[in-house]
């Protein structure tokens, strides 16, 4: 790691710590993940198929639902961001999700910080 970046990633893993120990920083994230995230996945037993022994479980998939790990990161990554007082979000919405950043931007629409959205260069060629 470049010697200019230890002490961001210090600040943030300090950050991060007191973050993930506060109950009510988790109860934010979990309501973020469930309403703007669509998690916990909803799972159903096929019951038939896991007659043998073995449990067998289907993922239920919505359309336009946004069921990428991005989603996931990038709340976590807001709400960190917001609570340790940064006023500018940089996200990239990685090549070709690009109704993933849409979520996002609606949950920092509320918020007081700046927030941008890029697109990658393979995204844009796409």
């Amino acid at each position: 790691m470049p010697e200019a970046l230890v002490p961001a990633c210090e600040e943030l893993e300090t950050a991060f710590a007191g973050a993930w120990g506060d109950p009510e920083f988790r109860s934010r994230l979990d309501n973020l993940l469930r309403h703007y995230g669509g998690r916990p996945t909803p799972v159903t037993e096929c019951e038939r198929l896991s007659e043998r022994g073995n449990t067998v479980a289907a993922e239920a998939r919505r359309p336009g639902s946004h069921r990428s790990h991005k989603i996931n990161n990038v709340i976590g990554q807001a709400l960190l961001a917001e609570r340790m007082g940064k006023r500018r979000l940089i996200a990239e919405t990685g090549a070709g999700q690009h109704g993933v950043a849409l979520p996002p931007r609606r949950l920092c629409s509320g918020w007081s910080a700046s927030c941008t959205w890029v697109r990658s260069t393979l995204s844009a060629r796409a």
